[in-house]
């Protein structure tokens, strides 16, 4: 499985593609907006094509790290798309956050292709990655997950089967939904202190003293009481489109999310307001300007 093709250079993806040079991966990718990052590949030994049917001609197994199922379907369907250059037997991993009705629809047509489709969203950081610290949440056929596992081992600490396919991008969508929720509650909480005169570390570190300390109100109070946005890099845009999608899943499974309501309502407004490719711990600043206003 060394002949490994890769699609979405972005600040994780280029990790993730460094940690498999790293170790001896040969690579095969293609650009999508990032040219400098690409660029570091294919100076390091990548080799660039201008197709992911190319991309998918050349690889064993085809590791995809995408912002969106939209972006994932553009990439597999298509005369230019991976379907059209798949290997029989090959793999396909798509590491980003999809809708798991999308992932499954891709599961049937990459079937079809003679190919075998796994889900495998990514938790933990970029800086993670460079590392192989990723926690690897994968799902769909085990014996497609058998083979690909050394390669995942590479990239990843925790390597996680968690059954059907789709399974791991809808823990994955429980998890920032999670996630995302916490971080937007103390966050506000961190505004609301402005509001009562009451000083932020004060308020930190009184509740941090308790149950409800985490290493996600850690992440935002380094923004809130230092400034510090990188200890969650993590995009508001990002989080919306996540938190929408965990929204989605739940229509699609014949009930409705009471708890995302607000925080995508949050995050989406932050967004809109121009705010999207800020950091999520810098909600905090969303809550102040909202509460002064």
């Amino acid at each position: 499985m060394s002949n490994i093709g890769f699609i979405g250079l972005g600040l994780m993806g280029a990790a993730m593609v460094g940690r498999l040079q790293d170790q001896g991966h040969s690579l095969t990718v293609m650009a999508n907006r990032s040219r400098p990052r690409v660029d570091a590949a294919v100076a390091r030994g990548a080799v660039e094509v201008g197709s992911a049917r190319e991309v998918a001609a050349a690889s064993d197994v085809v590791m995809l790290c995408m912002d969106t199922s939209d972006s994932v379907e553009g990439r597999m369907l298509g005369d230019d798309g991976i379907l059209a250059g798949l290997r029989e037997g090959a793999v396909v991993v798509d590491f980003g956050t999809s809708l798991p009705a999308s992932t499954r629809k891709m599961g049937e047509a990459t079937e079809a292709a003679g190919g075998t489709y796994l889900d495998a969203p990514l938790g933990r950081t970029p800086a993670h990655a460079v590392d192989g610290l990723l926690n690897i949440m994968a799902a769909g056929d085990k014996a497609a997950f058998d083979k690909v596992k050394p390669v995942l081992d590479d990239l990843g600490e925790n390597v996680f089967h968690l059954g059907a396919l789709g399974s791991g991008h809808t823990i994955k969508l429980m998890n920032n939904f999670f996630g995302m929720t916490v971080a937007n509650a103390i966050a506000e909480a961190f505004a609301v202190a402005d509001v009562a005169g009451i000083d932020r570390k004060a308020m930190y570190d009184v509740i941090a003293a308790g149950p409800l300390r985490s290493g996600m109100m850690d992440f935002v109070g380094a923004y809130a009481m230092e400034g510090d946005p990188t200890k969650l890099e993590f995009a508001i845009k990002n989080a919306a489109k996540d938190v929408g999608y965990y929204s989605q899943m739940t229509k699609d499974a014949g009930v409705e999310s009471l708890m995302s309501k607000s925080t995508l309502e949050a995050l989406t407004t932050a967004r809109d307001e121009g705010r999207g490719d800020d950091m999520v711990s810098q909600m905090v600043d969303f809550y102040a300007d909202r509460f002064k206003s």
